[in-house]
C-alpha cells in the first residue's frame, strides 16, 4: 500500500473513531432542550467537516506511543470547541455567513437565538468532557494543564482574541506581521493546543519534545490560514462548502492580498518545511504528524 493509500487510510480510521466518540458525548435530544441539543448535534456531527484538530491530537499521541483510547475525549474536546467557534463566527453580528460545510448555517438552520445558545452549551461541553472523561489515564496535575491550556487557547488571547482582531482589521491594511499575529491566536492558538493536549498524554514526554511539537503546531496553523485565504480566492463555493470569496467581499486582510496568490503559496510551503524540520528529534512514529502537514497546504477544500 502506498504512503499516500496509508495516510487517508488513517485519516478515515481518526476521522471515524472521533465521530463515534462525539455522538456519545454530545446530549441526545430531549425534553424542552432538545432544539438546542439538536442544534448541537447538527453543527458537529451533521456537517462532517475535516476534523483536522482531532487528527492533530491522535497524530501527536501516536508520535509518543499513547493508545488511541487515551486521546477521544481530548479529540471531542478540541473539535467542539471548533464547531462552537464556527457557529458564532458564522453570526450576522460576526462574519454573517448563510454557508458553511456547504448547508446552512447554524442560524439559518434554526434561529439566531438557538445559534448563540448552542455555541455557548458546546463551549461549556468540551470542559466537562476533559474533567470528567474515566478512560484518559493522566495525573490530575496534568488534567489540570489540559484544561488550562484549552481554555487560554479559546479565550481573549487565543481564538476569541483573535476573532476580535480580525473584525477590528476589516477594511485595514495590514502588515505579514500583523496578520500572522491574528492567525496565531484565530486559528494557530487551537491548532497548537490539539498537538500538545494529545503530548501531554505521555507524563514522560520531556520540555524539548513538547517545544518541538509546538514550533510544528505554530507552523501547521499558519499554514492551515493561507491555505485557507488561497482557496477563498481559487477554489469555487461547491467545493469550499462556504461562500466562495467572502474574505474578500467583507474587505479583510489575507495572505493573498497581501503578498499575491504565488507569495502567498511560497509562505504557505515555507511553513510547512519549517514544521517538517521541527519533527527531525522523532522517528517514523511522527510520520502523520509529517503527512498531516503536506495535506494541509495542498488540500483543495
Amino acid at each position: 500500500m502506498s504512503d499516500n493509500n496509508s495516510f487517508k487510510n488513517k485519516l478515515q480510521e481518526y476521522c471515524r473513531r472521533v465521530d463515534k466518540a462525539l455522538d456519545q458525548w454530545l446530549p441526545q435530544p430531549d425534553g424542552p432542550e432538545g432544539l438546542l441539543q439538536q442544534a448541537m448535534r447538527y453543527t458537529v456531527i451533521g456537517g462532517g467537516g475535516k476534523r483536522v484538530r482531532p487528527v492533530l491530537v491522535y497524530a501527536a499521541g501516536e508520535a509518543l506511543n499513547v493508545p488511541l483510547d487515551q486521546l477521544d475525549s481530548l479529540a471531542c474536546a478540541v473539535e467542539i470547541i471548533h464547531a462552537y467557534s464556527l457557529i458564532h463566527d458564522d453570526l450576522p453580528a460576526m462574519d454573517d455567513d448563510d454557508l458553511r460545510r456547504g448547508r446552512p448555517t447554524c442560524h439559518k438552520a434554526y434561529d439566531e437565538a438557538t445559534a448563540i445558545l448552542a455555541g455557548d452549551a458546546l463551549q461549556a461541553l468540551a470542559f466537562d468532557i476533559m474533567a470528567r472523561d474515566t478512560t484518559m489515564q493522566c495525573s490530575d496535575k496534568t488534567r489540570i494543564e489540559m484544561i488550562h491550556l484549552l481554555a487560554t487557547a479559546s479565550g481573549s488571547i487565543g481564538m476569541a482574541g483573535g476573532q476580535a482582531i480580525d473584525l477590528a482589521a476589516v477594511g485595514k491594511q495590514l502588515t505579514l506581521e500583523e496578520l500572522e499575529n491574528m492567525h496565531r491566536l484565530k486559528t494557530g492558538a487551537l491548532i497548537r493546543a490539539s498537538v500538545l493536549l494529545g503530548a501531554m498524554c505521555n507524563e514522560t514526554a520531556t520540555a524539548d519534545t513538547l517545544t518541538k511539537l509546538d514550533t510544528y503546531a505554530h507552523c501547521v496553523g499558519l499554514a492551515f490560514q493561507i491555505q485557507d485565504d488561497i482557496l477563498d480566492v481559487v477554489a469555487d463555493t461547491e467545493t469550499l462548502g462556504k461562500p466562495q470569496g467572502s474574505d474578500s467581499e467583507q474587505n479583510k486582510p489575507t495572505y493573498p492580498s497581501l503578498l499575491g496568490l504565488d507569495g502567498a503559496r511560497e509562505r504557505a510551503q515555507s511553513c510547512h518545511q519549517q514544521a517538517i524540520q521541527a519533527l527531525d528529534i522523532f522517528d517514523e512514529s511522527a510520520d502523520t504528524l509529517r503527512q498531516l502537514s503536506a495535506y494541509i497546504v495542498e488540500r483543495e477544500h
